[in-house]
This record gives C-alpha cells, structure tokens and sequence, in this order.
C-alpha cells in the first residue's frame, strides 16, 4: 500500500504540472499485463527517485489491454506476459506502428494448490486435462476424495493465452472462475482446498498458505519448481516464459533511458527482489538487435 500510495501521488503531482501547463515534462505511460504491474511500478518508483522531474504511469488491464493502447498510441510501453500475435502485429502496422520487443524478466509461470492439498507434482499432460475439465476430482491425482476447483484468468489476460497454448493447446473448462488478476488467483486457491490456478512466479514465493506445484515435461522426465532460477532459466521448467515490454519503433529519450535502467544491473536486482528471475544472455543479445542496444 505505501508503494502504490508513492507511486500515486507522484503521478498526481505530474498530471497536477501538465493540466497548469507550469514546467509540464512529458510522463511515461505504461499499460498492460496483471503480471508485470507489480515488477514496473517498483521498477517505475526507483527510478523516479534517481531521475527527478521524471515521471511514470503504471497500469494494467492485461496483456492485450495494453497492445491495444499502444496500436492506439495510449501509451509509450505495453507490458505484456505473451507476445504478440501475428494478427496484432499486422494491425499495428497498418496503424502506422512499427512494434518492437523487448524482455525484462524471466518468469516460472507457476501452477498453485492449497497449502494442505497433498498432490504437489505433475506432468504437463496432467495439467492440461485438469484444466480441460477432464479431470473433476482430486482422487484420480492420488489426492483426497473431492472436486477440482479451477481458478485463471480472463481472455484478455497474456497468462491466460500463454497457459493456454503451452499447457492445454485447447480450450479451457467452462468450469474455471475466471479472475481479474494474480492477487485474486492466489487469495482464492488460499481459502479453497480444492484449488488450483496458475499465476506469475513474483506473486508466489512470499504467499502463505498456497504451494507452487513442480511440473514435468512429460511422463519419466524430472520434475521441476518455478522457484528454481537454475531450471526456469535452462528451460528444465517447462511453463518458464520471457516477460515482455512493446514500444513503437526504436525507443529514444526518456523511454529509453527508463528501459535502460530496468536492463541494468540494478534494474535486474530489483527483478530478483520482485520475485522474478533476470534475463539470461540469449535475451539479452535478443534486446540487442531488436532495440539497437
């Protein structure tokens, strides 16, 4: 809460300095993925406390949410925690857009169950048909005699899509509760022992009374933790995913400078703090000739 009261009144301040036209400097406007807001507001909040007279706006709306304000050009950076599709990417530039990617963190998209729920290991077959609806009852994993409680996101959500075409490569249970962001994911699998959702990595590793599950690629193969950076990183966790930033072209100015910072040394510190894991140089190089860095 105090972060987010910072952050709120600093963005008041600069829209208080543009609407009076009095020493008015442009403010970064950031919109998008549920996943990434926490990770960029506290990106967002040191920042500004390096780079006085700067200012951000951070918010989400999901991952498609904050595409379509870029096409619209609503915003300066889309985060987004899926890429673009193809069609996305022909519509933006026919608007004019010329889109470019770049990634900032790594997450271990993490599938979560109840504190007390004994069944703690899966393939990736078995999530699929847990999520399909094909499995209903917790006893067919080996677990207790009851049924199958289905927490994810909205459609507009990039983990929904991302879940989606990884893990279940079809549709999803017309049974899932379908919720408006992590936190409400993670809250509600908390109090539900029959739970099961799937949320970034950051909103895992301090939140009681959930487990993030290990997964295996297939049937016979290791199993493996998203909170484990070693195996999110070397690809052994098969749900690892980039966690991505859109701008219009090649960014300059205060765009830049800020997607700098959040590169950098300390920018990548604050990832870890967030919870999430630092690119790996395969990204890094990917940064390099998708932004000219």
């Amino acid at each position: 809460m105090k972060r987010h009261s910072k952050i709120v009144s600093m963005v008041t301040l600069a829209l208080f300095l543009c609407a009076n036209n009095v020493h008015a400097r442009e403010m970064i406007q950031i919109k998008g993925s549920d996943t990434l807001i926490n990770l960029v507001q506290k990106l967002s909040e040191v920042y500004m406390e390096k780079n006085r007279g700067k200012y951000i706006a951070v918010t989400g709306g999901g991952s498609g949410t904050g595409i379509a304000a870029l096409m619209n050009r609503k915003c300066d950076i889309a985060d987004a925690s899926r890429n673009m599709k193809p069609k996305e990417i022909g519509r933006a530039i026919s608007l004019g857009i010329s889109p470019k990617r770049v990634v900032i963190a790594m997450d271990g998209l993490s599938v979560i169950v109840n504190g007390d729920n004994p069944v703690t290991e899966f393939t990736m077959e078995e999530l699929g048909k847990i999520f399909r609806g094909e499995v209903t009852n917790w006893s067919e994993m080996g677990g207790d005699n009851m049924p199958v409680t289905l927490y994810g996101r909205q459609s507009n959500s990039g983990t929904f899509v991302f879940f989606r075409d990884t893990v279940l490569k079809s549709d999803y249970s017309s049974r899932m509760k379908r919720m408006n962001g992590n936190s409400q994911i993670v809250e509600a699998v908390r109090h539900d022992r029959s739970g099961i959702g799937y949320v970034g990595v950051g909103y895992v590793k301090n939140a009681a009374g959930v487990d993030a599950v290990s997964v295996a690629a297939y049937a016979g193969s290791d199993y493996a933790s998203p909170l484990d950076a070693a195996a999110v990183k070397s690809g052994k966790y098969p749900i690892a995913r980039p966690l991505n930033q859109y701008v219009n072209g090649t960014p300059s100015g205060d765009v830049r400078d800020f997607i700098e910072f959040e590169l950098s040394p300390e920018g990548q510190r604050i990832v870890e703090e967030e919870g999430f894991f630092p690119i790996p140089k395969e990204y890094e190089d990917f940064n390099k000739k998708s932004i000219g860095r």
